[in-house]
């Protein structure tokens, strides 16, 4: 069985996922973190995530692997562990901007669907739903309002001890979401039939019984 959970930055995809996941004895397949390797290494590479050209003709100089550890899932790029260093706000950014390109995507897409096809996964991402999974038996569109989104970055990156600004972190959501939204290939929207589950108001709890219920129906 599949779940797919699409939805913009900061919607709290992974979180839930992984809530969702360990419950329902799902693998869960965080394709953010794919992304974000992926720019993680063009920017300690010198490599300009703005050229398309650049960034095509150092793809295969990337192997991805993903590992389980104590249920958690361990990102490797070339061998080494780089869980933690892509979850800094500059590499979130550029990985915005290499999802953009086709040659990104369609490296990673058969990795995803790999997984997929061998497991009970819970997948999130911009294009679960629509393009990556497109007969997943459960797809739900998870959203918030982009204060709502910044306030709880803004959280977790004090809680990391990082000085940040409230509306910088807006701004940048939203210019995620534009540039998200608006890419040629593989857009991020509602699949038709998705669920659309609002969390602005919401608790994890509730999110994640929310989502349960859904696929439990199905």
């Amino acid at each position: 069985m599949n779940i797919a959970i699409d939805g913009p930055a900061g919607a709290g995809k992974s979180s839930i996922a992984k809530r969702v996941a360990k419950e329902m004895s799902f693998v869960y397949v965080d394709t953010g973190a794919m992304f974000r390797t992926m720019a993680y290494y063009f920017l300690q590479n010198g490599i300009d995530t703005a050229d398309e050209t650049q960034v095509a003709a150092n793809c295969d100089k990337i192997e991805i692997r993903i590992e389980y550890k104590n249920d958690e899932q361990h990102i490797f790029l070339n061998g080494t562990d780089v869980s933690t260093e892509i979850r800094k706000e500059e590499v979130g950014n550029n990985a915005s901007i290499v999802a953009k390109y086709s040659v990104v995507r369609e490296k990673l897409l058969q990795l995803q669907r790999n997984m997929a096809e061998t497991s009970n996964v819970i997948m999130d991402g911009r294009d679960i739903g629509t393009v990556v999974l497109p007969n997943a038996e459960v797809k739900i569109f998870l959203t918030a309002s982009s204060r709502v989104r910044a306030e709880r970055r803004y959280k977790e990156l004090v809680e990391k001890g990082e000085v940040c600004n409230l509306d910088d972190i807006e701004k940048d959501i939203i210019a995620r979401d534009e540039q998200d939204m608006n890419r040629d290939i593989a857009p991020l929207k509602q699949a038709e039939d998705a669920v659309l589950v609002d969390s602005s108001y919401m608790t994890i709890d509730e999110v994640v019984e929310t989502i349960q219920k859904i696929a439990k129906d199905r």
